[in-house]
């Protein structure tokens, strides 16, 4: 197969002014080459899942974080630029990995990516705990740099090194 385009968080909640976890304009930045990169895979035959946030009005990650991405809320859809298409995964998730607790695991068993591309938000929480359970099931995991970001530049820094350096995962200069 192809490969899998894991796309990361990019849900209103982070990616829109206004909502207690905005990751502000830097994070905004990264749409255009996300886009470019979807459009990409999509001509290549990739499949492409959109991981979304999604907690009840309890969830114990409430304790580090404020409420946000509070199902049946606006802040769980992905923001307008990078809809999904028809055909294409939408995976909720409730904790910082996308294998948490879904069906993804079994599904790039199933598909037998070349390898899985992980995009979005934030690079140094759930881009960085997805890549660490994906090397950790031994796929091959590539990171464009321009198609991730985060609240804090030096945390973005410190998390891309860390994925390149200690979980193996090829870190790409991405779509210009």
């Amino acid at each position: 197969m192809a490969n899998v385009v894991l796309v990361v968080d990019t849900v209103r909640g982070f990616l829109e002014a206004g909502y207690p976890l905005y990751c502000g304009p830097a994070a905004r930045s990264v749409l255009g080459p996300i886009h470019r990169l979807l459009e990409r895979e999509r001509a290549a035959g990739s499949r492409i899942i959109f991981v979304t946030d999604r907690h009840t009005r309890d969830d114990a990650e409430f304790k580090s974080f404020p409420p946000h991405c509070i199902v049946g809320t606006r802040e769980t859809e992905v923001v307008p630029e990078l809809q999904p298409r028809p055909g294409e995964t939408v995976m909720p998730k409730t904790r910082y990995s996308a294998f948490f607790g879904t069906p993804l695991d079994a599904w790039l068993k199933a598909a037998k990516p070349d390898k899985v591309i992980v995009c979005g938000v934030c690079t140094d929480i759930c881009v960085m705990h997805t890549v660490a359970d994906a090397r950790n099931r031994d796929f091959q995991v590539e990171v464009p740099a321009n198609c991730v970001a985060t609240f804090d530049p030096e945390s973005h820094r410190w998390a891309l090194n860390h994925i390149e350096k200690v979980l193996g995962a090829k870190v790409v200069p991405g779509l210009s």
